[in-house]
């Protein structure tokens, strides 16, 4: 049997060896991966601390990360799915909206879904987490307990979340089908969190990104009774060994704004 709430404990342990170079003097510095994302000494800080305490804590599940795999996913049922500095680029910036992202990962096949997940922003101690048999939860200085998605009445503007650095011209064709909306700026997969806690209504996303980047955010939005959906409408599920990018996708609060994402596709 895991232990959820050590999973939990174990994301902000990894949060404070991130904050221990975020709080530095001067600037954070930096290496270019291969897909041009940044590399920072807290990625691998943070990547350190989760895999041993996975590692000591379910030795038998393997671990898929960002910056590296413990084991073989397709020779278990399950596997640790992470990104141990979502946002890096947010981190670089000093801007505090880059988290911590734990999921568990169930295999059907050769495509994964989520069956817990946790999401910590170590900047400002805030906490998510949710699954399948665990409602989600938040835990943070300025509250704690049980959330559920919050969507805004028919009269009301759609509380949409936008991406700091991310937006194009399919985020503008989908905003205006949506109709009378107010714009949220965030960044990382704190826009799913907000969607879960009931402050938004819609997270879409027509950028590029991984599989780490939303599956632990996915489990807890699911837990708190909205969906992530991929293209077709529907649940977004994952493949964490021969193409980790995801396609483009909704993170919603209500079904009736599905409809609207398959037309703009």
């Amino acid at each position: 049997m895991i232990d959820f709430d050590a999973v939990t404990e174990l994301a902000v342990e990894a949060g404070h060896a991130i904050m221990e170079v975020y709080n530095r003097s001067g600037d954070i510095g930096f290496e270019t991966k291969g897909d041009e994302s940044p590399l920072t000494e807290a990625d691998l800080a943070a990547n350190d601390v989760i895999t041993k305490k996975l590692i000591s804590m379910t030795p038998e599940i393997p671990i898929v990360s960002e910056e590296g795999n413990v084991g073989d996913p397709m020779k278990s049922p399950f596997c640790w799915l992470v990104d141990p500095l979502d946002g890096t680029k947010e981190f670089i910036k000093r801007n505090g909206m880059f988290t911590v992202n734990i999921a568990l990962m169930r295999r059907r096949g050769a495509r994964w879904s989520p069956v817990f997940g946790v999401v910590h922003a170590p900047a400002t101690r805030t906490t998510w987490s949710g699954g399948t048999t665990t409602p989600s939860k938040r835990d943070g200085p300025d509250g704690n307990g049980l959330i559920m998605v919050s969507p805004s009445s028919k009269d009301e503007p759609t509380r949409l979340v936008a991406s700091g650095t991310h937006r194009g011209a399919k985020d503008e064709e989908f905003a205006d089908a949506v109709g009378r909306h107010e714009l949220i700026r965030m960044g990382s997969s704190l826009k799913a969190c907000v969607v879960a806690e009931g402050k938004a209504d819609l997270y879409p996303r027509f950028g590029p990104t991984s599989c780490w980047d939303i599956a632990a955010a996915h489990s807890v939005v699911m837990a708190a009774g909205g969906a992530v959906v991929g293209p077709d409408g529907r649940s977004l599920d994952y493949d964490l060994v021969d193409d980790v990018l995801n396609p483009f996708f909704l993170v919603t609060s209500d079904n009736r704004w599905v409809e609207t994402w398959v037309e703009t596709q």
